[in-house]
């Protein structure tokens, strides 16, 4: 993969420590809008490659999110590459906590798939570019809490959308993934007043719906849910959950998830409007959590994260008028918001220098 031919990402860094078997990359696509900000996944990509690739297309993920959340930041992320429950350790994370702080608040990391608020204490003793750690250390402590609240309330503008109600009472939601979000989402969704589908790979994960939530209908696979009489499909694991395989066979009217990068390709926005369902744009809806990290810099106030996420409601609501008024699927006329937020409020700020 060629880094300069890619979506012009500001820079790129390959982090190696071969003491603690650390292989790190930090991307950061932009800082137009400010410091870039966001997650830190730990993850056995099948090679070096996948690990880049992944790392470029989830910071210019970010950098898109922040824009749409309204935030003075920009986007960036970073990967370890290997297997968390094998290489995780203090002496890892603080290596790369010193990666993190040589580049001197261009970019500050959290959470992600494969990374807690604890390994995020651990990352905050080299660095004080680590947000999303824990409670007990000044934190704001577990960011899936706001997350899947912002998922919630991005549901209901897409109920109202498309029912007429901001409300999933009465309506049959699949959930994918019941891990950090998917679990709280799957919370507030009974709370609501719908029924809701369920499933998830591992087996811990779904003895603790069965333990909690013994109403939520458990299913076999991903494939047999999407199949199912759902009105929504809410994917809350990895990406690329909408694809040409899934979208032909999907009975929802709404996708309305947590993962990043739900779409497979560009082309599934539009597969998705001649099918006539609903898609709201993953990074709009998921932002609550980063919306939670990003108030933790400056002093965290759970009250101040909540009423900023409770926003996506009206974000999301703007956005899907948007599409109709242009003529274009929500997916487009978020990224046109994003770009239009980032290009004329950056340039007032050009490149952060920290």
């Amino acid at each position: 993969m060629d880094v300069f031919d890619s979506d012009g990402h500001e820079q790129v860094v390959f982090c190696q420590d071969r003491d603690t078997g650390l292989k790190a990359i930090i991307g950061i696509y932009s800082t137009a809008l400010g410091p870039a900000l966001g997650g830190t996944r730990f993850y056995p990509y099948e090679s070096e490659e996948a690990a880049l690739a992944d790392v470029l297309k989830l910071s210019r993920g970010m950098a898109y999110k922040n824009a749409m959340a309204g935030l003075d930041l920009g986007g960036g992320k970073a990967v370890i590459w290997g297997d968390p429950a094998k290489l995780k350790s203090e002496a890892l994370l603080r290596a790369y906590g010193r990666f993190v702080d040589s580049l001197r608040g261009r970019y500050y990391t959290a959470c992600d798939v494969g990374t807690y608020v604890q390994d995020m204490d651990v990352v905050a003793r080299e660095t004080r570019y680590a947000t999303g750690r824990s409670v007990e250390h000044g934190g704001a402590g577990d960011s899936s809490v706001l997350t899947a609240w912002g998922v919630f309330q991005g549901m209901r503008a897409a109920a109202e959308h498309t029912w007429g109600a901001p409300s999933l009472a009465g309506r049959t939601v699949g959930v994918a993934g019941l891990g950090k979000v998917g679990k709280y989402l799957a919370g507030h969704l009974l709370d609501d007043g719908a029924t809701v589908v369920a499933t998830d790979v591992n087996e811990s994960a779904l003895a603790w719906a069965s333990a909690t939530h013994p109403q939520i209908e458990l299913v076999a696979d991903t494939d047999t849910l999407i199949a199912s009489d759902i009105d929504v499909y809410a994917p809350c694991a990895l990406g690329g959950a909408l694809n040409d395989d899934t979208v032909p066979v999907l009975r929802a009217r709404v996708v309305t998830g947590g993962a990043n990068n739900q779409l497979a390709h560009s082309g599934i926005s539009k597969l998705l409007e001649d099918r006539g369902i609903l898609y709201t744009p993953d990074y709009v809806v998921n932002a609550g959590g980063v919306i939670q990290v990003a108030d933790e810099i400056h002093g965290f106030n759970f009250e101040r994260a909540k009423l900023r996420a409770t926003g996506i409601f009206e974000t999301t609501r703007r956005l899907l008028q948007l599409a109709v008024d242009e003529g274009v699927p929500p997916a487009v006329a978020a990224d046109r918001l994003a770009e239009r937020r980032m290009a004329e409020v950056g340039r007032l700020r050009s490149i952060y220098l920290g």
